[in-house]
């Protein structure tokens, strides 16, 4: 992945604002995490340890002003507080300088935290519409603000593409583009050079340019990740190669450089499965839950998360309801955590919902379908008798199922088979022989009607007699010599 690609990525982050607090009883700045419906606020001290818990806001002006009305609607007690709006990269070295200013101030330090406070009041009228939303906003705010807005977007350019906006909206996949994210999916497009087009399968994301357009990013699909450069002023080891091409995640924190300002970002490395992109997500920007599939994270799983390595879970629960155990990781592509089950370069993308279960065992056997009361039996690994099968040529015949979880495959056996261990019953044997698989038998070789299940003579005496006829030796009709 180019350095200008991973710029333009990072880009939207630079966009984020933290908003600080000077609460004016205890006389120290915190950072904002969330409030609740009741008018709450939530806060976490503003460390580097803290800094995926803070609540972050777009700069946008009139969003911004928009949310910050709602936001001070909302909290019970306002003039107990101060607050400030500062960028996301400098949070907490700014906050270090306010809360020295509140411990000894200065003229200078004061003139710093004018710079960044919010005056409220010009907006403490706004009307409280959102205040439902409230508390989800704050909690997720990165998964739930908007960073452009369709009319923002290009739709001339996307149609050369071949997608209209139309198209995006019934796939569902022009919400997550506006949310500054890339699509879930590989995109079919065609790209017209004048006098040939090109067409190629790719991910879109919407990028803001230096002069402050928005423009369609195109992250096409690699052969494989381009592991053998410097990515950021990262060497990759051996170690990490390995990590990378068999789980997609690199398992570790490394310091990448920042191009055109020389900054130091700590940050985790995963690829895009999808293209084969190398990823990059500084840790500033990773998220972790308090629970996993019923599972409650201690300090200690959290941290193990935030590092970017894998930590194995036990005792979760799908959505069906069965316990399960799996290693989870955090992935800087999609920036939430996801399940490891088995992966091989040839199986290069997960299930979204990320979570592969075992294969289920079948509701119908052969075009029968089986009671509820067989069905579980059945599922649970048990041998099941099944009547009112049908051969190839329809007739019926019967036998036992048992599920094989480890396979996913159904075996089958007759009757006789079960009681003679695995040796077939000759009854069986020439039915099956004469209807399915087009072989004879010479009791029965001359009855033109299909056998029955068992039947190795004739059963009747018209099948007798066809029989018979046709073991007669026929006269010569030919000439004697």
């Amino acid at each position: 992945m180019s350095e200008e690609t991973t710029d333009k990525k990072e880009m939207p982050e630079q966009l984020s604002d933290i908003l600080l607090v000077l609460d004016k009883e205890k006389m120290k700045i915190q950072a904002v995490k969330s409030i609740d419906e009741n008018g709450k606020m939530e806060t976490v001290d503003p460390t580097k340890k803290n800094q995926n818990q803070f609540m972050r806001v777009d700069k946008s002006g009139d969003f911004f002003s928009n949310f910050f009305s709602n936001f001070f609607s909302q909290l019970k007690n306002p003039t107990n507080f101060s607050f400030f709006k500062v960028p996301a990269p400098i949070a907490v070295e700014k906050a270090q300088k306010m809360q020295k200013q509140v411990d000894k101030p200065t003229p200078e330090s004061e003139k710093v935290m004018k710079e960044h406070e919010i005056k409220a009041g010009a907006k403490q009228d706004s009307k409280h519409e959102n205040q439902k939303d409230m508390a989800t906003i704050q909690t997720t705010p990165e998964a739930s603000e908007y960073r452009y807005k369709p009319e923002q977007i290009d739709w001339g350019t996307m149609n050369n593409l071949g997608l209209s906006k139309e198209y995006l909206e019934k796939r569902n996949l022009l919400d997550p583009l506006l949310r500054g994210y890339k699509t879930n999916e590989l995109l079919p497009i065609g790209v017209n050079f004048g006098g040939s087009v090109l067409r190629t399968d790719a991910r879109l994301s919407l990028q803001q340019a230096e002069d402050g357009n928005v423009i369609v990013a195109i992250h096409g699909i690699k052969k494989e990740p381009n592991l053998h450069f410097e990515f950021f002023g990262h060497k990759f080891t051996d170690e990490d190669k390995k990590n990378l091409l068999e789980t997609g995640n690199m398992g570790r924190v490394v310091n990448l450089t920042n191009s055109k300002t020389g900054e130091l970002m700590p940050s985790i490395i995963s690829i895009d499965r999808l293209t084969n992109d190398v990823i990059a997500l500084r840790t500033d920007f990773i998220k972790i839950p308090d629970e996993i599939k019923g599972v409650k994270l201690n300090d200690e799983q959290k941290q193990t998360l935030m590092e970017g390595k894998p930590l194995k879970l036990d005792g979760m629960i799908s959505t069906k309801g069965t316990e399960f155990s799996a290693t989870v990781q955090f992935n800087a592509d999609k920036r939430y955590v996801e399940f490891l089950f088995d992966r091989n370069n040839s199986n290069r993308q997960s299930q979204n919902n990320q979570q592969s279960q075992p294969q289920e065992a079948p509701k119908t056997f052969r075009g029968k379908e089986l009671t509820d009361e067989q069905h579980k039996d059945f599922k649970a690994g048990q041998t099941v008798y099944i009547d009112g099968l049908k051969d190839k040529k329809g007739q019926p015949y019967q036998g036992y199922i048992t599920f094989n979880k480890e396979t996913g495959k159904t075996d089958f056996a007759f009757p006789s088979q079960v009681k003679a261990q695995a040796k077939p019953a000759e009854a069986h044997k020439t039915q099956t022989a004469v209807n399915s698989e087009g072989k004879t038998n010479e009791a029965t070789k001359n009855i033109n009607e299909p056998l029955k299940s068992g039947q190795q003579r004739p059963k009747n005496k018209q099948q007798q007699e066809q029989q018979e006829q046709s073991e007669t030796p026929a006269k010569s009709k030919g000439r004697k010599m």
